[in-house]
């Protein structure tokens, strides 16, 4: 079923994604676009039942008023302007909001509330299909969310003509090359390439303690992998890629400053060879999560924990060694399971372990011993931005403390990381 679109035209407005979101919920599928947008592309777009015009306090740029294209005031469709500053209305005055916004929706637009996942995933199964006909896709499947939900999409569409290749760095956590392997290849018989490049990648950044220099080898040690296994197969025209909706939002529009870059939103090469598949690029997280259980994607994959695309290589501190990289991947599990075991998983938005370099005195076997400090990070956030420390029960961290100073080699304390952010960062490095 063909899903009915209502476009959100930004005109200057930060929350075009909360007026999205808000229209999402009301069952009906939207999408943000640029204010200029040309009728050619207007016209690629199908079932457009109306378009909100969404301005806001950066409606001027360079001194000129931005205003929607000829293409958005001719089109004939219903619009609704509204002026979203980000500033927060009355209780009276948000119900007055939404009541209006339900009335354009509904009754002006005539819009049938038939978003959903069902619908989603039948609508983009087709259009990778028309897009890859009986070509070959080649997918970089690191085992994160958005990837595995990319894959497991793929494989519903196209199947073996997908070939998937995970790439093991050695800085996954504890378990995960083997789940990626047992989900994919074994339970959804992906075309599933496995690579292990644990020493390449760690000799590569023996006695680097530079964060950036790190994140550096490792980033482009990634792609030189990945490419020498792309040269391999024959044939591959299409790259498909888990770029997904806060992505694109979140590296910039054409009248907000990006907040960050995004390594698959304008960070490909200009030469790129590939022709791109990116059927989550119109989806936020929880919908990505919400597709991926639809899909038959396990729970424990679908909700993973988020994970810095360096991996552990910056949860261990300083000169990444094998011994110390072991005691950041075995407390982590430990970690884990304890959160699990105490009803903690899925209530705190983040926890991990870190090891730093520095080692301390302590007593093992009735002996001395020097070794390193395991320090728990667990906080709660929105958006990131801001993050309070989650207070964990004080018995959750006598286990956890027992268990990690007595089953994770070299490592005699555990600390309480209570810092929130601002003023420390969720990472260390």
């Amino acid at each position: 079923m063909k899903q009915d679109k209502i476009l959100v035209i930004d005109l200057g407005s930060t929350r075009n994604t909360y007026i999205a979101r808000e229209i999402r919920e009301l069952g009906v599928y939207t999408e943000i676009h640029p204010h200029d947008i040309s009728t050619d592309e207007l016209s690629k777009i199908t079932n457009i039942k109306g378009i909100v015009l969404n301005g806001g306090e950066n409606r001027v740029v360079d001194g000129v008023e931005i205003k929607p294209s000829e293409a958005l005031m001719e089109a004939g469709l219903p619009i609704l302007s509204v002026d979203f500053d980000g500033g927060m209305p009355w209780p009276k005055e948000e119900c007055l909001r939404i009541q209006r916004m339900k009335e354009f929706v509904f009754d002006t637009c005539k819009a049938e509330p038939n978003w959903n996942m069902e619908n989603f995933i039948t609508e983009q199964v087709a259009l990778i299909r028309e897009q890859v006909g009986d070509g070959k896709v080649l997918l970089a499947l690191s085992g994160g969310v958005d990837s595995s939900v990319v894959a497991a999409l793929l494989i519903k569409a196209i199947g073996k003509q997908l070939t998937c290749v995970h790439v093991n760095h050695g800085l996954l956590r504890k378990g995960e090359p083997e789940e990626v392997i047992r989900v994919f290849r074994e339970e959804m018989g992906a075309n599933l390439v496995y690579v292990d490049a644990v020493d390449r990648f760690l000799d590569k950044l023996e006695g680097v303690a530079d964060p950036e220099e790190k994140r550096l080898i490792i980033g482009s040690e990634f792609i030189r992998v990945f490419e020498d296994e792309a040269r391999k197969l024959e044939d591959v025209k299409f790259l498909a890629q888990g770029t997904i909706y806060p992505d694109i939002i979140e590296s910039g529009t054409k009248t907000v400053k990006a907040v960050k870059s995004h390594h698959n939103v304008g960070g490909l090469p200009e030469d790129l060879e590939f022709e791109l598949v990116e059927p989550l690029k119109m989806l936020f997280k929880d919908e990505v999560r919400e597709c991926g259980l639809a899909l038959g994607l396990p729970r424990s994959m679908v909700f993973r924990q988020p994970f810095p695309g360096p991996g552990l290589g910056v949860r261990c501190i300083g000169a990444i060694t094998r011994d110390r990289l072991e005691a950041v991947r075995e407390s982590d599990a430990i970690l884990r399971e304890e959160f699990a075991m105490a009803g903690m998983e899925g209530k705190v938005w983040q926890y991990f372990t870190l090891v730093p370099e520095v080692k301390s005195v302590g007593v093992r076997d009735h002996k001395r011993s020097f070794e390193w400090p395991v320090v728990i990070r667990a906080v709660n956030t929105v958006d990131a931005m801001t993050a309070t420390v989650e207070r964990v029960p004080y018995d959750v961290l006598e286990i956890i403390t027992h268990r990690i100073t007595h089953e994770v080699k070299g490592v005699n304390r555990v600390l309480y990381d209570l810092t929130p952010k601002p003023v420390g960062t969720i990472e260390w490095e």
